[in-house]
């Protein structure tokens, strides 16, 4: 099943260009109906553009309220025929209305292992706590920050020292073979929550396991062509 999807960005946009990439190559069964960026001038739209993908950039500083802004956000999205909606680097948090509106079928990566160091600044909290791995998540999204159910997670080392570019560095390749991984594993219908409304499984696939990066760690493994 073809994933129909949106793509939520504040940013430069290097997660969007991963799952773009991943369409090119088979990788990644979905159509990219929608990207949405809530600040002018930002580099995704030149991304969406290169792509062929429709771009609204919708300014939240001119909605009246958070409420008002998702709630004409989730509508753009609906009007694109999109059931899917990730986001990637997008810099706000949503309300229950717009989750209402796609419920289970909201999508974030953030830069550490949650729930270990939420927020915006994940990368660096970890770097500074002293940890000696860290990584990246993509997650369901809830009401609370950083806090939905996780569907797959990278681990990366982090050594003592060194630049905090080297790690994001390190971290943002591993986002972008997970992120579009998870949304293919949508794509597919096979992840399944667990009685309990807080565990994820992954039902079988056909796709070979793909061979690990040296000191990477993916749990569960990426699958062929990631």
């Amino acid at each position: 099943m073809s994933l129909k999807l949106a793509v939520l960005d504040s940013g430069s946009g290097t997660n969007f260009q991963a799952m773009v990439d991943a369409v090119r190559r088979g990788a990644l069964d979905a159509d990219i109906r929608l990207v949405i960026c809530n600040r002018p001038g930002a580099k995704v739209i030149e991304r969406a553009k290169a792509a062929g993908i429709i771009c609204a950039v919708m300014d939240h500083k001119l909605w009246p309220s958070r409420e008002a802004y998702d709630l004409a956000v989730a509508d753009a999205i609906l009007k694109s025929g999109a059931d899917t909606v990730a986001l990637a680097g997008y810099m706000r948090m949503l309300t229950p209305g717009f989750l209402n509106a796609f419920p289970h079928r909201v999508v974030n990566i953030h830069p550490a292992l949650l729930p270990s160091f939420p927020g915006i600044h994940g990368a660096a909290d970890a770097q500074a706590w002293g940890v000696k791995i860290t990584g990246c998540t993509v997650h369901l999204v809830d009401e609370i920050m950083d806090h939905g159910e996780v569907i797959i997670q990278a681990a990366v080392p982090a050594i003592a020292g060194e630049p905090l570019d080297d790690l994001q560095n390190r971290i943002h390749a591993q986002e972008h073979r997970i992120y579009p991984q998870a949304l293919q594993w949508l794509a597919e219908n096979r992840i399944k929550m667990d009685e309990d409304g807080r565990s994820l499984h992954l039902l079988p696939g056909s796709r070979p396991l793909a061979a690990p990066s040296p000191g990477v760690l993916v749990s569960p493994p990426l699958e062929e062509g990631f």
